[in-house]
């Protein structure tokens, strides 16, 4: 199953944010996590720009996705990544004024896809985030990224450390490349945009 997605627009202000009219996904992670990748994947065209250099995405990328009669669905919205040194010093003085407002306040939101590298230890700006996010009351789920590049006993080790280090009883493996995982985490996103719907 493929989801047509086409790029709508990039925020530097909440006054350029897209009007509120579908389920919005949100994509958060450190840089070069493989947020832009793994948006890729799910829609399964190169919607969004994949850079090798961490950092680079800097506004809130918005994309629209579609049905097949080329409804609009639900809107994926790529957050620039946290964690780059050369940018910033922490997660509420690196990330632009914006993007704390529209993870708060944007009464579309439905769900918070929150990646973490599967091949790195746990960071405290990790936790940091899944802890501001209880504290707002958003819904989010943790995905693991990037899981090809372990064997069957690390990947097992990584996420349990995961897992404990976040405090999550859930944690999502996949791999952009492989398309492990893919399937299970649109139907994550496929309940959050139905739900969506209906309030």
């Amino acid at each position: 199953m493929q989801w047509p997605a086409q790029f709508l627009l990039s925020a530097l202000s909440a006054a350029q944010f897209p009007r509120a009219e579908a389920p919005e996904i949100a994509f958060l992670g450190r840089s070069n996590v493989g947020k832009s990748s793994l948006l890729n994947a799910l829609v399964g065209v190169k919607a969004a720009k994949v850079s090798s250099t961490p950092g680079r995405t800097r506004a809130i990328n918005f994309f629209a996705v579609s049905d097949e009669r080329g409804k609009r669905r639900m809107v994926f919205a790529d957050l620039p990544g946290y964690g780059y040194a050369k940018i910033s010093k922490s997660i509420s003085a690196e990330w632009p004024t914006f993007v704390e407002p529209y993870l708060a306040e944007r009464e579309t939101l439905v769900l918070c896809i929150c990646l973490v590298d599967g091949n790195v230890p746990p960071r405290p700006k990790d936790r940091q985030l899944l802890d501001w996010l209880r504290a707002v009351g958003r819904d989010f789920v943790v995905v693991a990224t990037k899981i090809d590049r372990m064997s069957g006993n690390e990947r097992t080790r990584s996420l349990a450390a995961l897992k404990r280090a976040l405090d999550v009883e859930e944690l999502l493996p996949v791999s952009a490349k492989t398309g492990y995982g893919i399937k299970e985490l649109r139907a994550w996103i496929e309940e959050a945009g139905t739900e969506g719907l209906r309030d």
